[in-house]
């Protein structure tokens, strides 16, 4: 029986990046003595035998010889192999796509095979800066575009490659592969046709709606939920008005709902989807924090507070008007958390409720500033 270390981790050592997860084939075994041999591993695999041990999956070759098996792989530089005496095992153009940091498809028919592999593709160059879509990858992900064959159920797959792909370096790179190939719809159907909207006046915004969010999620890179929240923030700006257009005029309202949909869709965890809601809905308010009234300033803060995205929401304002209202914002909150209502008006219900709102707005009037 030999195990051969596969895919990313073998691409990882070869750049001299961190290797965080281990895929092992194995080769010369029946699954019989595999099992003989690792009583404790457990079956995962649906269609081909996988195996879970000790954290790490073993999978059975999915074809006759190790280099057909490889072919079948999603990527070149994903289709090598190492064995324990740190011999390769590579697809004929492994190595010159990864010194050359292009991604290409393992096989002409490697994304008709799993058309997810589309979106993992997006998913690989937010997480890998350097690497570039490669022709052949650009033709084939526009082919399942056409095909249509994203729209099958593939929710929880989608989920996983969205919270990988927030989590890269430059998550950026997912919207915009995702947008020059077409492969936007149906996930993301927001977005569909948002490169072709101005973000804005021309005073303000130089880029289309697509790339200003592409640019916002790149400048919150290392925090995935902060970027979760700038690749929804606009996303009411793609159902303005053709008139209306290059303004944008209340696309915050427009965009709670939309931002809603897309989270659901993907189904993607709780936090995230609201999160995301939070984001298109106070972003503008937000933006404007020194003009806003003590109020309006109360309400924001203790909402965004409970929500648990006060210091994402003045993260994303940073990164979409680069005005930073952060530091005045936890000053002001600091303010009315130290509020203390008086025990003679403690336990009034909705009346306790108001009076300590009254006296938060107040201790905010009293601020420099303010």
């Amino acid at each position: 029986m030999r195990i051969l270390l596969v895919g990313g981790a073998v691409r990882n050592m070869l750049l001299g990046l961190p290797v965080r997860d281990r895929d092992y084939l194995v080769l010369d075994a029946t699954v019989e003595d595999f099992l003989a041999a690792h009583p404790a591993a457990k079956g995962v695999g649906k269609t081909f035998p996988v195996f879970i041990l000790g954290h790490q999956e073993y999978s059975f070759p999915r074809a006759d010889s190790l280099e057909a098996d490889l072919a079948l792989r999603d990527f070149t530089v994903n289709a090598m192999a190492m064995d324990e005496d740190g011999r390769l095992f590579c697809h004929p153009q492994a190595l010159e796509d990864l010194q050359a940091r292009v991604l290409r498809p393992a096989s002409a028919s490697s994304l008709t095979d799993d058309p997810l592999r589309a979106v993992r593709a997006a998913r690989f160059l937010a997480q890998m800066p350097g690497f570039s879509a490669h022709p052949e990858l650009l033709a084939a992900m526009g082919g399942v575009a056409e095909s249509g064959a994203l729209a099958q159920p593939y929710a929880e797959r989608m989920a996983q490659e969205v919270q990988k792909a927030i989590a890269g370096e430059r998550p950026g790179e997912f919207l915009r592969l995702l947008d020059r190939t077409g492969c936007l719809a149906p996930w993301f159907a927001e977005l569909h046709g948002a490169s072709a909207i101005p973000a804005g006046p021309p005073k303000y915004h130089d880029a289309s709606v697509l790339e200003h969010t592409a640019r916002v999620m790149d400048r919150l890179a290392g925090d995935p939920l902060a970027v979760w929240m700038g690749l929804c923030h606009d996303l009411g700006k793609a159902t303005t008005p053709q008139d209306m257009l290059p303004r944008h005029i209340g696309h915050d309202l427009r965009g709670e709902s939309l931002a809603l949909a897309l989270g659901e869709r993907l189904r993607l965890p709780t936090r995230l989807i609201r999160a995301g809601a939070d984001a298109a809905r106070w972003h503008m308010i937000a933006g404007n924090y020194p003009e806003l009234r003590p109020a309006t300033r109360v309400d924001l803060l203790m909402r965004l507070k409970s929500r648990g995205v006060l210091r994402e929401m003045f993260a994303l304002e940073r990164a979409d008007k680069d005005r930073d209202h952060g530091p005045k914002a936890l000053a002001d909150l600091a303010a009315i958390l130290a509020v203390k209502l008086p025990h003679a008006m403690m336990g009034l219900g909705d009346k306790s409720g108001e009076a300590l709102r009254t006296l938060r707005i107040n201790a905010l009037r009293g601020m420099p500033g303010s």
